[in-house]
């Protein structure tokens, strides 16, 4: 059984945590959220350090317990530091570029692929000669650029016998042998 709602949470300095009724609001200097918290689950605020508390012993209860406390701390680590992802693009000619909010991708189609980000991500996008391009996107709410990277992920799935496709940087991709020489 976990016990990771218990634990206690820092927070840093430069970041301001008000909660209020169901609510709990985390500014940083990297950005602002703000999350609604069920009434099963008590956060408590003390100098520097916040507490999840659990008011009923039931299942719901225990497994919201762990979930806010969890959602609290990659607020308070977003708006601090910050959560970065990155994509490598896999396969000859796969090409992606930036303007603004819009990543344009050329992914052996026969048309770009155009997806506009939410303002509140910043990406880049950097092509190397002789190595693969890469697309980076920082923001401070975690749940956002996982949503944002698997969406473009989506876009071309790595495949299993050539390694094409969109991948996350360091993500290991299982390979398949292709069909053997035909048997005289």
């Amino acid at each position: 059984m976990s016990r990771i709602g218990y634990a206690p949470i820092s927070i840093p300095q430069g970041v301001e945590v008000s909660i209020n009724e169901g609510l709990v609001k985390v500014k940083g200097p990297k950005g602002e959220l703000e999350q609604k918290i069920d009434s099963v689950v008590e956060i408590k605020k003390d100098e520097s350090v916040i507490t999840c508390e659990r008011k009923a012993e039931d299942k719901e209860a225990k497994s919201k317990h762990g979930l806010y406390r969890s959602l609290i701390n990659n607020m308070i680590l977003g708006v601090s530091e910050g959560w970065k992802k990155e994509l490598e693009l896999v396969g000859v000619g796969y090409r992606a570029t930036v303007n603004g909010q819009l990543l344009e991708f050329s992914l052996g189609k026969s048309h770009l692929t155009v997806l506009g980000l939410p303002k509140e991500i910043k990406a880049t996008a950097v092509t190397e000669r002789g190595k693969n391009p890469i697309v980076t996107m920082e923001c401070c709410d975690k749940q956002l650029i996982g949503q944002v990277a698997a969406k473009i992920r989506s876009l071309r799935k790595p495949e299993p016998y050539k390694g094409k496709g969109i991948r996350f940087v360091g993500e290991q991709i299982r390979r398949k042998a292709g069909k053997s020489a035909a048997s005289k």
